[in-house]
Protein backbone atom coordinates (compact mmCIF):
# COMPACT_ATOMS: atom_id res chain seq x y z
CA UNK A 1 0.00 0.00 0.00
CA UNK A 2 1.49 3.30 -1.34
CA UNK A 3 1.74 6.12 1.44
CA UNK A 4 2.26 9.34 -0.54
CA UNK A 5 4.51 11.61 0.57
CA UNK A 6 5.83 14.74 -1.19
CA UNK A 7 9.80 14.29 -0.49
CA UNK A 8 11.36 11.73 0.95
CA UNK A 9 14.79 12.40 2.48
CA UNK A 10 17.78 9.47 2.03
CA UNK A 11 20.73 10.16 4.74
CA UNK A 12 24.03 8.30 3.85
CA UNK A 13 25.22 7.62 6.73
CA UNK A 14 27.70 4.58 6.17
CA UNK A 15 30.81 6.10 5.77
CA UNK A 16 33.86 5.25 7.43
CA UNK A 17 35.34 8.39 7.63
CA UNK A 18 39.17 7.28 7.82
CA UNK A 19 40.70 10.70 7.36
CA UNK A 20 39.31 11.17 11.42
CA UNK A 21 41.60 8.24 12.33
CA UNK A 22 41.83 6.36 15.68
CA UNK A 23 38.30 8.79 16.14
CA UNK A 24 36.67 6.18 13.81
CA UNK A 25 38.08 2.99 14.36
CA UNK A 26 34.65 1.33 16.13
CA UNK A 27 31.95 4.50 15.35
CA UNK A 28 30.80 5.41 12.34
CA UNK A 29 31.43 9.36 11.43
CA UNK A 30 27.75 10.23 11.82
CA UNK A 31 28.14 9.00 15.16
CA UNK A 32 30.91 11.21 16.61
CA UNK A 33 30.42 13.51 19.12
CA UNK A 34 30.40 17.17 18.46
CA UNK A 35 29.77 20.67 19.99
CA UNK A 36 29.43 19.27 23.75
CA UNK A 37 26.30 16.98 23.51
CA UNK A 38 25.69 16.72 19.97
CA UNK A 39 26.52 13.92 17.18
CA UNK A 40 27.19 14.97 13.67
CA UNK A 41 24.30 13.48 12.67
CA UNK A 42 21.85 15.55 14.90
CA UNK A 43 22.13 18.00 12.24
CA UNK A 44 21.14 17.02 8.95
CA UNK A 45 18.17 15.27 11.00
CA UNK A 46 16.94 18.36 12.72
CA UNK A 47 17.40 20.53 9.04
CA UNK A 48 14.89 17.51 8.27
CA UNK A 49 12.41 17.84 11.01
CA UNK A 50 12.73 21.69 10.93
CA UNK A 51 11.94 21.66 7.38
CA UNK A 52 8.69 19.27 7.31
CA UNK A 53 10.37 16.27 6.24
CA UNK A 54 8.52 13.69 8.19
CA UNK A 55 10.14 10.73 5.70
CA UNK A 56 13.73 10.10 6.81
CA UNK A 57 15.58 7.03 5.24
CA UNK A 58 19.28 6.52 7.38
CA UNK A 59 21.62 4.34 5.21
CA UNK A 60 24.25 2.53 7.45
CA UNK A 61 26.80 0.29 6.83
CA UNK A 62 30.40 0.82 8.44
CA UNK A 63 30.27 0.29 12.28
CA UNK A 64 26.89 0.45 12.44
CA UNK A 65 26.49 -0.24 16.09
CA UNK A 66 26.45 2.56 18.45
CA UNK A 67 24.87 4.57 15.41
CA UNK A 68 21.90 2.68 15.40
CA UNK A 69 21.73 2.81 18.93
CA UNK A 70 21.63 6.13 19.20
CA UNK A 71 19.25 6.91 16.60
CA UNK A 72 16.98 4.57 18.06
CA UNK A 73 12.90 4.98 16.93
CA UNK A 74 13.81 8.45 16.13
CA UNK A 75 11.96 9.86 19.05
CA UNK A 76 14.68 12.90 19.77
CA UNK A 77 14.23 14.38 16.82
CA UNK A 78 10.24 13.86 16.16
CA UNK A 79 10.52 10.96 14.29
CA UNK A 80 8.87 8.15 15.78
CA UNK A 81 5.84 7.82 13.81
CA UNK A 82 3.88 5.48 12.47
CA UNK A 83 3.14 7.12 8.82
CA UNK A 84 6.97 8.16 7.54
CA UNK A 85 9.59 8.70 10.64
CA UNK A 86 13.05 7.23 10.62
CA UNK A 87 14.02 4.71 9.26
CA UNK A 88 17.16 2.67 9.64
CA UNK A 89 18.39 1.01 6.01
CA UNK A 90 21.72 -1.48 5.98
CA UNK A 91 22.70 -3.49 2.96
CA UNK A 92 20.29 -6.30 3.01
CA UNK A 93 20.30 -9.81 1.02
CA UNK A 94 16.89 -9.23 -1.50
CA UNK A 95 17.10 -12.67 -2.65
CA UNK A 96 18.61 -15.81 -1.91
CA UNK A 97 22.34 -15.52 -1.29
CA UNK A 98 23.11 -12.34 -2.93
CA UNK A 99 23.84 -9.49 -1.34
CA UNK A 100 26.38 -6.31 -1.54
CA UNK A 101 27.29 -3.50 0.41
CA UNK A 102 26.86 -0.28 -1.01
CA UNK A 103 29.44 -0.12 -3.88
CA UNK A 104 28.75 3.72 -4.29
CA UNK A 105 26.39 6.36 -2.94
CA UNK A 106 23.87 6.01 -6.16
CA UNK A 107 24.47 2.45 -5.28
CA UNK A 108 23.08 2.89 -1.91
CA UNK A 109 20.07 4.49 -2.99
CA UNK A 110 19.24 2.04 -5.90
CA UNK A 111 19.42 -0.66 -3.09
CA UNK A 112 16.62 0.93 -1.32
CA UNK A 113 14.22 2.12 -4.48
CA UNK A 114 11.23 -0.44 -2.97
CA UNK A 115 11.67 1.59 0.12
CA UNK A 116 10.98 4.98 -1.66
CA UNK A 117 8.63 3.50 -3.99
CA UNK A 118 6.65 2.62 -0.77
CA UNK A 119 5.75 6.56 -0.28
CA UNK A 120 5.24 7.03 -4.29
CA UNK A 121 6.85 10.82 -3.43
CA UNK A 122 7.19 14.00 -6.20
CA UNK A 123 10.86 14.45 -4.83
CA UNK A 124 13.96 13.06 -3.08
CA UNK A 125 16.13 14.63 -1.08
CA UNK A 126 19.57 13.28 -1.02
CA UNK A 127 21.80 14.31 2.17
CA UNK A 128 25.17 13.56 3.78
CA UNK A 129 25.41 12.12 7.27
CA UNK A 130 28.72 13.65 8.47
CA UNK A 131 28.21 17.91 7.98
CA UNK A 132 27.89 20.85 10.38
CA UNK A 133 25.12 23.38 9.14
CA UNK A 134 21.63 24.42 9.62
CA UNK A 135 19.45 24.61 6.26
CA UNK A 136 16.15 24.69 5.57
CA UNK A 137 15.19 21.82 3.06
CA UNK A 138 11.76 23.67 2.18
CA UNK A 139 13.56 26.37 0.61
CA UNK A 140 15.62 24.64 -1.81
CA UNK A 141 12.84 22.25 -2.50
CA UNK A 142 10.55 25.45 -3.50
CA UNK A 143 13.16 26.28 -5.92
CA UNK A 144 13.96 22.75 -7.73
CA UNK A 145 9.95 22.95 -8.18
CA UNK A 146 10.41 26.91 -9.64
CA UNK A 147 12.73 25.82 -11.93
CA UNK A 148 11.18 22.22 -13.02
CA UNK A 149 14.45 21.16 -12.75
CA UNK A 150 15.20 17.26 -12.83
CA UNK A 151 18.49 17.84 -10.57
CA UNK A 152 19.01 20.61 -7.97
CA UNK A 153 22.43 20.51 -6.27
CA UNK A 154 23.02 22.58 -3.21
CA UNK A 155 26.64 24.71 -3.33
CA UNK A 156 28.29 26.88 -1.39
CA UNK A 157 30.79 29.98 -2.60
CA UNK A 158 34.48 29.03 -1.90
CA UNK A 159 37.81 30.77 -2.82
CA UNK A 160 38.93 29.75 -5.70
CA UNK A 161 42.15 28.18 -4.23
CA UNK A 162 39.45 25.92 -2.02
CA UNK A 163 38.16 25.43 -5.53
CA UNK A 164 40.31 22.53 -6.23
CA UNK A 165 39.37 20.29 -3.37
CA UNK A 166 35.25 20.06 -4.09
CA UNK A 167 33.09 19.15 -6.93
CA UNK A 168 32.36 22.53 -8.72
CA UNK A 169 29.49 23.59 -10.59
CA UNK A 170 29.75 25.90 -13.51
CA UNK A 171 26.39 27.78 -14.29
CA UNK A 172 24.91 30.18 -16.61
CA UNK A 173 23.38 33.69 -15.73
CA UNK A 174 20.16 31.11 -14.35
CA UNK A 175 22.24 29.18 -12.21
CA UNK A 176 21.18 26.45 -14.49
CA UNK A 177 24.49 23.65 -14.43
CA UNK A 178 26.09 23.46 -17.38
CA UNK A 179 29.01 21.72 -16.57
CA UNK A 180 30.41 19.60 -13.29
CA UNK A 181 34.19 19.11 -12.64
CA UNK A 182 35.79 17.24 -10.11
CA UNK A 183 38.46 18.52 -8.35
CA UNK A 184 39.37 20.88 -10.66
CA UNK A 185 42.74 21.78 -11.24
CA UNK A 186 41.95 25.21 -13.18
CA UNK A 187 38.30 25.75 -11.77
CA UNK A 188 35.93 27.79 -13.81
CA UNK A 189 33.58 28.86 -11.26
CA UNK A 190 33.95 28.84 -7.19
CA UNK A 191 30.07 27.27 -6.35
CA UNK A 192 31.22 23.99 -4.78
CA UNK A 193 28.99 21.08 -4.27
CA UNK A 194 28.03 20.38 -0.45
CA UNK A 195 26.69 16.76 -1.83
CA UNK A 196 23.17 17.45 -0.91
CA UNK A 197 21.17 16.87 -4.29
CA UNK A 198 17.20 17.54 -4.62
CA UNK A 199 15.63 14.76 -7.45
CA UNK A 200 12.50 14.48 -9.42
CA UNK A 201 11.95 10.91 -8.13
CA UNK A 202 10.54 9.71 -11.68
CA UNK A 203 13.64 10.95 -13.40
CA UNK A 204 16.34 9.52 -11.22
CA UNK A 205 14.91 6.09 -10.89
CA UNK A 206 15.66 5.37 -13.93
CA UNK A 207 18.89 6.78 -13.89
CA UNK A 208 20.01 4.62 -10.70
CA UNK A 209 18.79 1.97 -12.27
CA UNK A 210 20.67 2.23 -15.75
CA UNK A 211 23.94 3.38 -13.93
CA UNK A 212 23.43 0.00 -12.16
CA UNK A 213 23.04 -1.70 -15.08
CA UNK A 214 26.61 -0.20 -16.51
CA UNK A 215 29.32 -2.74 -15.42
CA UNK A 216 31.84 0.56 -16.02
CA UNK A 217 30.04 2.57 -13.55
CA UNK A 218 31.19 3.12 -9.67
CA UNK A 219 27.57 3.97 -9.10
CA UNK A 220 28.41 7.75 -7.43
CA UNK A 221 26.29 10.45 -7.77
CA UNK A 222 29.35 12.72 -8.08
CA UNK A 223 31.04 10.27 -11.05
CA UNK A 224 28.08 8.84 -12.93
CA UNK A 225 24.22 10.33 -11.88
CA UNK A 226 25.18 13.77 -12.55
CA UNK A 227 27.17 13.42 -15.44
CA UNK A 228 24.94 11.77 -17.38
CA UNK A 229 21.76 13.48 -16.05
CA UNK A 230 23.94 16.76 -17.78
CA UNK A 231 25.45 14.54 -21.10
CA UNK A 232 21.30 13.94 -21.49
CA UNK A 233 20.57 17.35 -20.91
CA UNK A 234 17.95 17.21 -17.74
CA UNK A 235 17.10 20.70 -16.21
CA UNK A 236 19.59 21.46 -13.60
CA UNK A 237 20.05 24.01 -11.45
CA UNK A 238 22.19 25.21 -8.72
CA UNK A 239 20.59 26.58 -5.07
CA UNK A 240 23.09 28.92 -3.34
CA UNK A 241 23.15 28.04 0.38
CA UNK A 242 24.71 31.39 2.20
CA UNK A 243 25.79 30.01 6.45
CA UNK A 244 28.24 27.82 8.62
CA UNK A 245 28.72 24.71 6.85
CA UNK A 246 31.42 22.44 7.91
CA UNK A 247 32.75 19.29 6.49
CA UNK A 248 33.98 17.75 9.36
CA UNK A 249 35.86 15.59 7.98
CA UNK A 250 39.76 15.38 9.22
CA UNK A 251 40.99 15.90 12.65
CA UNK A 252 41.66 19.63 12.09
CA UNK A 253 38.02 20.37 10.67
CA UNK A 254 36.30 18.25 13.82
CA UNK A 255 38.49 20.51 16.28
CA UNK A 256 37.90 23.96 14.23
CA UNK A 257 34.28 23.21 14.27
CA UNK A 258 34.06 22.44 17.79
CA UNK A 259 35.78 25.50 18.83
CA UNK A 260 33.46 28.02 16.25
CA UNK A 261 30.86 26.72 18.60
CA UNK A 262 32.77 28.81 21.74
CA UNK A 263 32.13 31.66 19.12
CA UNK A 264 28.74 32.71 19.65
CA UNK A 265 28.97 36.36 18.89
CA UNK A 266 30.13 35.39 15.17
CA UNK A 267 27.89 36.04 12.62
CA UNK A 268 29.08 33.66 10.40
CA UNK A 269 29.28 30.41 13.07
CA UNK A 270 26.56 28.23 14.05
CA UNK A 271 23.92 29.45 16.34
CA UNK A 272 22.51 26.62 17.83
CA UNK A 273 20.84 28.81 20.75
CA UNK A 274 18.15 29.69 17.84
CA UNK A 275 14.90 28.85 19.53
CA UNK A 276 12.92 28.91 15.55
CA UNK A 277 15.77 26.28 14.45
CA UNK A 278 16.63 23.91 17.13
CA UNK A 279 18.94 21.00 16.92
CA UNK A 280 17.84 18.23 18.82
CA UNK A 281 20.10 15.44 20.11
CA UNK A 282 19.24 12.08 22.20
CA UNK A 283 21.08 13.53 25.68
CA UNK A 284 21.62 10.98 28.59
CA UNK A 285 19.70 11.85 32.06
CA UNK A 286 22.58 13.36 34.03
CA UNK A 287 23.11 15.39 37.26
CA UNK A 288 24.01 19.17 37.00
CA UNK A 289 27.43 20.23 35.78
CA UNK A 290 29.37 21.51 39.25
CA UNK A 291 32.29 23.39 39.64
CA UNK A 292 34.24 23.06 42.83
CA UNK A 293 35.73 26.23 44.80
CA UNK A 294 39.03 25.71 43.28
CA UNK A 295 37.85 25.74 39.54
CA UNK A 296 38.46 28.57 37.03
CA UNK A 297 36.34 28.16 33.99
CA UNK A 298 36.60 30.39 31.06
CA UNK A 299 34.69 30.55 27.34
CA UNK A 300 33.99 26.95 27.54
CA UNK A 301 30.98 24.82 27.15
CA UNK A 302 30.65 22.16 30.33
CA UNK A 303 27.54 19.64 29.69
CA UNK A 304 25.53 18.06 32.41
CA UNK A 305 27.55 15.57 34.82
CA UNK A 306 30.62 17.44 34.10
CA UNK A 307 32.45 17.94 37.15
CA UNK A 308 35.30 20.79 37.29
CA UNK A 309 37.76 21.32 40.21
CA UNK A 310 40.93 22.48 38.00
CA UNK A 311 41.12 25.21 35.50
CA UNK A 312 39.18 24.93 31.95
CA UNK A 313 39.70 27.46 29.36
CA UNK A 314 38.49 27.90 25.74
CA UNK A 315 37.50 23.99 25.70
CA UNK A 316 34.59 21.74 24.88
CA UNK A 317 33.61 19.37 27.71
CA UNK A 318 30.52 16.84 26.96
CA UNK A 319 28.84 15.02 29.66
CA UNK A 320 30.40 13.09 32.86
CA UNK A 321 33.51 14.45 32.34
CA UNK A 322 35.97 14.89 35.54
CA UNK A 323 38.96 17.38 35.50
CA UNK A 324 40.39 17.02 39.08
CA UNK A 325 42.30 19.53 41.23
CA UNK A 326 45.47 21.28 39.56
CA UNK A 327 44.42 19.89 36.34
CA UNK A 328 44.27 22.49 33.49
CA UNK A 329 42.55 21.73 29.85
CA UNK A 330 42.85 24.58 27.32
CA UNK A 331 41.92 24.74 23.74
CA UNK A 332 40.41 21.00 23.61
CA UNK A 333 37.58 19.10 22.87
CA UNK A 334 37.17 16.23 25.60
CA UNK A 335 34.32 13.51 25.40
CA UNK A 336 32.12 11.78 27.47
CA UNK A 337 33.29 10.22 30.42
CA UNK A 338 36.62 11.06 30.42
CA UNK A 339 39.18 11.84 33.44
CA UNK A 340 41.70 14.40 33.68
CA UNK A 341 43.81 13.41 36.62
CA UNK A 342 45.25 16.11 39.42
CA UNK A 343 48.30 18.15 37.51
CA UNK A 344 47.75 16.94 34.09
CA UNK A 345 47.50 19.32 30.88
CA UNK A 346 45.62 18.72 28.25
CA UNK A 347 46.97 21.71 25.19
CA UNK A 348 45.09 21.77 22.03
CA UNK A 349 43.72 17.98 22.05
CA UNK A 350 41.22 16.02 20.91
CA UNK A 351 40.48 13.19 24.05
CA UNK A 352 37.89 10.61 23.22
CA UNK A 353 34.96 8.79 24.75
CA UNK A 354 36.11 7.13 28.47
CA UNK A 355 39.69 8.22 28.10
CA UNK A 356 41.88 8.74 31.36
CA UNK A 357 44.55 11.60 31.11
CA UNK A 358 46.93 10.51 34.57
CA UNK A 359 48.37 12.08 37.09
CA UNK A 360 50.81 15.14 35.99
CA UNK A 361 50.63 13.82 32.58
CA UNK A 362 51.33 16.49 29.38
CA UNK A 363 49.22 15.98 26.58
CA UNK A 364 50.61 18.45 24.15
CA UNK A 365 53.97 19.06 24.63
CA UNK A 366 56.14 21.04 21.91
CA UNK A 367 57.97 19.00 18.98
CA UNK A 368 61.35 19.56 17.65
CA UNK A 369 60.21 21.10 14.23
CA UNK A 370 57.51 23.50 15.93
CA UNK A 371 54.41 22.06 14.72
CA UNK A 372 51.18 22.40 16.45
CA UNK A 373 48.91 19.77 15.16
CA UNK A 374 46.12 18.57 17.20
CA UNK A 375 46.93 15.74 19.50
CA UNK A 376 43.93 12.76 19.52
CA UNK A 377 43.29 10.60 22.40
CA UNK A 378 41.90 7.26 21.36
CA UNK A 379 38.69 5.75 23.27
CA UNK A 380 39.64 4.06 26.56
CA UNK A 381 43.23 5.22 26.61
CA UNK A 382 44.73 5.25 30.13
CA UNK A 383 47.74 8.00 29.72
CA UNK A 384 50.17 6.54 32.73
CA UNK A 385 50.84 9.47 35.61
CA UNK A 386 53.40 12.13 33.88
CA UNK A 387 54.14 10.86 30.31
CA UNK A 388 54.25 13.61 27.48
CA UNK A 389 52.50 13.62 24.16
CA UNK A 390 53.64 15.94 21.94
CA UNK A 391 51.30 18.25 19.56
CA UNK A 392 50.14 16.16 16.58
CA UNK A 393 50.27 12.79 17.92
CA UNK A 394 47.86 10.27 18.12
CA UNK A 395 47.89 7.76 21.15
CA UNK A 396 46.00 4.79 20.36
CA UNK A 397 47.14 2.91 23.77
CA UNK A 398 48.72 3.88 26.84
CA UNK A 399 52.25 4.94 26.21
CA UNK A 400 55.11 3.16 28.27
CA UNK A 401 58.40 5.57 29.02
CA UNK A 402 56.91 8.30 27.24
CA UNK A 403 56.37 6.61 23.65
CA UNK A 404 53.55 7.59 21.98
CA UNK A 405 51.70 5.89 18.34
Amino acid sequence: MLRKKNCVAMLLAGGQGSRLGILTKNVAKPAVPYGGKYRIIDFPLSNCVNSGIDTVGVLTQYQPLKLNSYLGNGQPWDLDRSDGGLHVLPPYVEKGDVGTWFKGTANAIYQNINFIDEYDPEYVLILSGDHIYKMDYAQMLAHHKAQKATATISVLEVTMEEATRFGIMNVDENDTIYEFEEKPAHPKSNLASMGIYIFTWSKLRQYLIDDENDPESSNDFGKNIIPAMLANGEKMTAYRFKGYWKDVGTIQSLWDANMDMLDVNNPNGINVYDKEWQIFARNPIRPPHMTGASAIVSDSLVTDGCKIYGDVEHSVLFHSVTVEKGATVKDSVIMPNTVIKAGAVVDHAIVAENAVVGVAAQVGVPTKDGSRGVVVVAEGVELKPGVEIPYGAMCTESPKGGDEE
